[in-house]
């Protein structure tokens, strides 16, 4: 049985939210005080985290735009 398609959208939202969340932990860090932190400009601070918070926003806004094509 499919789910109906308010409930498939929430997932979907849900889904893509979570991939948010993972992108924003993978940013955070020590923030660099009055010393020099060379760990601010880790690859997964600045590359890898921001890259996978894109993707869950265009897959949100995937998820909010997507319907459902009936074959009858």
């Amino acid at each position: 049985m499919k789910p109906n398609l308010p409930v498939l959208n929430a997932i979907l939202i849900g889904i893509s939210l979570a991939i948010i969340i993972v992108g924003f932990v993978l940013m955070i860090g020590e923030p660099s005080t009055s010393t020099y932190n060379p760990d601010i400009f880790s690859i997964r601070r600045i590359t890898v985290g921001p890259m996978i918070s894109l993707f869950g926003f265009v897959c949100m806004i995937a998820a909010i735009l997507y319907k459902r094509h009936n074959k009858q």
